[in-house]
């Protein structure tokens, strides 16, 4: 099982970027899936989730800026964030099977991680 993010990068206020997960090794269809981020000194925020039936959520942070989707045919997670913030410059990881629980970010596959950069 691998997942390999993808898409990452510097990018102004208010610009967007649309970062990818691709995942190896076994079929996303019947998984949940999402995005962490993680920014040096603050912990592990979930971001965004979509289910293996499509329903999604959003941390109230990015709702209505990132929008999760999900392609089974490629075996791939998305992450369309626009409207960018300074804020949401962290380290940004795909997951499987996301469960954020007492403010603590756990998941069964994780990948490397992709940087995202916004500047003001």
């Amino acid at each position: 099982v691998q997942l390999q993010e993808s898409g990452g990068g510097s990018v102004q206020s208010v610009g967007s970027l649309r970062i990818s997960c691709t995942a190896s090794g076994f079929s996303i269809e019947n998984s949940d899936l999402g995005w962490y981020r993680q920014a040096p000194g603050n912990e592990c925020e979930q971001v965004s989730m979509i289910s293996s039936g499509g329903d999604t959520y959003y941390a109230d942070s990015v709702k209505g800026r990132f929008t999760i989707s999900r392609d089974n045919t490629k075996n791939m997670v998305y992450l369309q964030m626009n409207s960018l913030k300074p804020e949401d410059t962290a380290v940004y990881y795909c997951v499987t099977e996301p469960t954020f629980d007492g403010g603590r970010c756990y998941a069964v596959d994780w990948g490397e991680g992709t940087q995202v950069t916004v500047s003001s």
